[in-house]
């Protein structure tokens, strides 16, 4: 996508209208006012088609749904609830280096299937459908410290439905690093490394913090008592964190004998584990090389169909055996979240080859590939992109893509 010299004068990073919702159901016919480079080459008919046969994949799996998909979210929240108390039991009473491994390494697996595969997506509404009070979306709260309600806003009604939206989508850098071409560089930008290296082992501070919208506030689109409402709800839940993490759990192992400092350690670092993990795998569904950005403007009229290109354009999704998709809270599948965010995590495995399929039925990319090289191109665009000079950071970029890429976009370019 390429920007106008008027568009990038804009700030694309903080500028955000007060309306953050889109409401309505878009039209199925019709056109927006500049389709992506990558699907420019689809005619309006062939849109809405693509988006006819993306709705009826998604009616299929909503129908579909029943006993085996319900005993498998309970079953994967008896998982981590027995991981974590197993951790948390470990870490009390072994006194051997052996025990604080396993309880560390119990701890943190618990904590990242609750946040990732349980948490991520329960919060989505992916398993209202049950009708179980106790696993739904306006009741659930996560282990992590962000509160839920204050993160679905941020994501479900922001990320969700602007996505890669430059100036819509807050996601797009987080308003603290620079992610895109697109966006303006400031000399803040040089600590691009730095700051994305200190961000992942604190990352559930990091998005707590965005999440009450510092900079909505500054701007005046959020009011100074809803701020001071986010900002109590936060402050509750992380000394409840903190409580159970860093006090309750350290002093268990303090009655049974062992150190202070030997549970707190474990506890740190299994939250440490769980961020990190957490923040590799988000980076990856939009910041690898690929993944297209859009602006305000392009999407306007945009129809049902170009809504799913829009969701395949901008996400990028990583390979790897089941164990690991759930392990990424089947984020893996980030292309196949973001056109149906409301189906259950478990069903995403069986719908992405039918997604690829339509892809390349239509011309469209499907950008994929292993978490060691999404991360890599993830962790070098932010250091690239920390240089002032955009067109030297564009030939180092081009100097790495991949052979399949570079004909991509020499075709592109030629077209």
């Amino acid at each position: 996508m390429t920007l106008t010299t008027e568009e990038t004068t804009t700030d694309v990073r903080v500028a955000l209208p007060p309306t953050t919702k889109r409401t309505g159901v878009l039209p199925t016919t019709g056109a927006p006012l500049e389709r992506p480079t990558a699907a420019a080459h689809l005619s309006d008919e062939q849109v809405q088609q693509l988006g006819a046969e993306l709705d009826a994949i998604r009616d299929e799996v909503l129908a579909a749904r029943g006993a085996d998909d319900a005993a498998y979210i309970r079953n994967m929240i008896r998982l981590a609830r027995t991981l974590d108390i197993g951790g948390r039991i470990a870490l009390a009473f072994s006194k051997t280096r052996v025990g604080w491994a396993v309880g560390t390494g119990s701890l943190a697996l618990g904590k990242v299937l609750e946040n990732m595969e349980i948490g991520h997506n329960v919060l989505h509404g992916q398993w209202d459908w049950m009708r179980d009070p106790d696993i739904h979306s306006t009741t659930w709260e996560w282990d992590f410290v962000a509160p839920a309600r204050g993160w679905q806003h941020t994501h479900n009604d922001i990320h969700h439905t602007w996505t890669n939206v430059l100036g819509k989508d807050r996601d797009v850098g987080y308003n603290i690093l620079r992610v895109s071409d697109e966006q303006p560089w400031k000399p803040r930008d040089v600590f691009n490394p730095v700051v994305n290296l200190f961000l992942a082992p604190a990352f559930e501070w990091g998005i707590a913090s965005y999440d009450l919208e510092w900079d909505m506030v500054k701007a005046g689109v959020k009011s100074k008592e809803e701020f001071n409402s986010d900002l109590n709800a936060l402050k509750q839940k992380a000394i409840r964190q903190v409580l159970k993490d860093y006090i309750a759990t350290p002093a268990a192992g303090l009655l049974a004998g062992n150190s202070f400092k030997r549970g707190l350690a474990g506890t740190v670092a299994a939250n440490m584990i769980r961020n990190v993990w957490s923040h590799a795998v988000i980076f990856c569904g939009h910041f690898p090389d690929g993944v297209d950005v859009f602006t305000e403007e392009m999407i306007d009229g945009e129809t049902r169909g170009d809504w799913y290109i829009r969701q395949m354009l901008g996400s990028a999704n990583l390979s790897g055996p089941k164990v690991f998709h759930i392990l990424t809270g089947n984020l893996s599948h980030q292309i196949e979240h973001h056109c149906f965010p409301d189906l259950p995590s478990n069903r995403y495995l069986e719908v992405a080859p039918r997604l690829r399929e339509t892809c390349e039925r239509y011309g469209l990319p499907y950008v994929t590939g292993p978490l060691h090289t999404q991360l890599f191109q993830t962790w070098r665009k932010i250091c690239q992109l920390a240089l002032p000079d955009e067109n030297k950071a564009e030939t180092l970029k081009e100097t790495f893509l991949p052979k399949w890429m570079r004909r991509r976009k020499a075709a592109v370019a030629t077209a």
